[in-house]
């Protein structure tokens, strides 16, 4: 019997690269957080998950623009670490079909995994119940991409009936739904994670949550209710680890934030914690 070398990998599901100087981040604006102006590069990821022994990542995209996504596209072909990427197309444009043609056509085409939609920018809560965007989300499933969904718990209701309707469509949701961390009521969004997961064609990722949380005074015991919830009603098979790089860093590096995440798997078997540490990425984004 051959060893399963996908179940062995070590797999950042969710991290970014960003350049301040050449693009304008209108969510980064926002946030004030002046640590994040700078460029972060393929170079940096690629020397930490060196150190860290991460063994592929999975780069997301930041902007609503295709043209970042073709420049991720490049970058993960070069990139010695750099598996996939969840890239953006316009779901609602009406010719989704094409502009996956061209970008699956161009350079690094090869490693476009999936696409990434921003709900918190919509104003419809309803957004994923449009006719374009199902008519969007047949393609990626045609095509074998997954669907991430950056929500909150508003949009779960929403996210739970698209996931029912499209029973064959692969989606990931980031960042556990954000829940609210930093003395925040986790009842709302316990409730709709709750009935999310009996969908059985949606992951979840542990993501992003260090930045849910109090910046400058979080601890793992802050991050553990939300993380042993999702890995109660996911199940440790539905379930993947991002470090969210380089935003986590305004609360954390990138070390302590999966050293911590990692902490939270103590309860599981080896074999549970290989597959939230890489195997499930690998099976929803298609890694070797």
């Amino acid at each position: 019997m051959g060893v399963d070398w996908k179940a062995m990998l070590k797999v950042d599901a969710h991290h970014h690269l960003l350049d301040p100087r050449r693009r304008q981040y209108p969510w980064l604006s926002a946030r004030r957080d002046d640590l994040l102006l700078t460029p972060f590069t393929a170079a940096q990821f690629e020397a930490l998950a060196d150190r860290h022994r991460i063994d592929a990542s999975v780069l997301v995209q930041t902007l609503t623009d295709a043209g970042e996504t073709v420049e991720f596209l490049s970058t993960a072909a070069t990139s010695p670490v750099v598996a996939a990427v969840v890239g953006w197309v316009d779901l609602t444009s009406g010719r989704v079909a094409e502009d996956l043609d061209v970008l699956q056509s161009g350079p690094g085409g090869s490693y476009l995994r999936g696409i990434r939609h921003p709900l918190p920018r919509e104003a419809d809560l309803d957004w994923l119940g449009r006719d374009d965007v199902r008519s969007g989300l047949r393609e990626l499933t045609r095509r074998g991409l997954a669907f991430d969904v950056l929500a909150d718990e508003r949009h779960l209701p929403a996210a739970t009936a698209v996931a029912q309707a499209h029973p064959d469509l692969s989606m990931v949701i980031n960042h556990a739904a954000k829940p609210p961390l930093r003395g925040g009521d986790l009842t709302r969004w316990r409730e709709a994670i709750i009935d999310l997961a009996v969908t059985d064609n949606v992951t979840c990722k542990v993501s992003g949550l260090v930045t849910e949380a109090d910046h400058a005074w979080w601890t793992i015991n802050d991050l553990r209710p939300a993380v042993e919830l999702v890995l109660e009603v996911f199940g440790p098979g539905r379930v993947m680890l991002g470090s969210d790089w380089p935003v986590c860093l305004v609360a954390g590096s990138y070390g302590q934030v999966l050293d911590t995440y990692r902490g939270l798997l103590d309860g599981l078997s080896v074999a549970e914690r290989r597959d939230v540490e890489g195997g499930v990425a690998a099976s929803a984004y298609g890694l070797a």
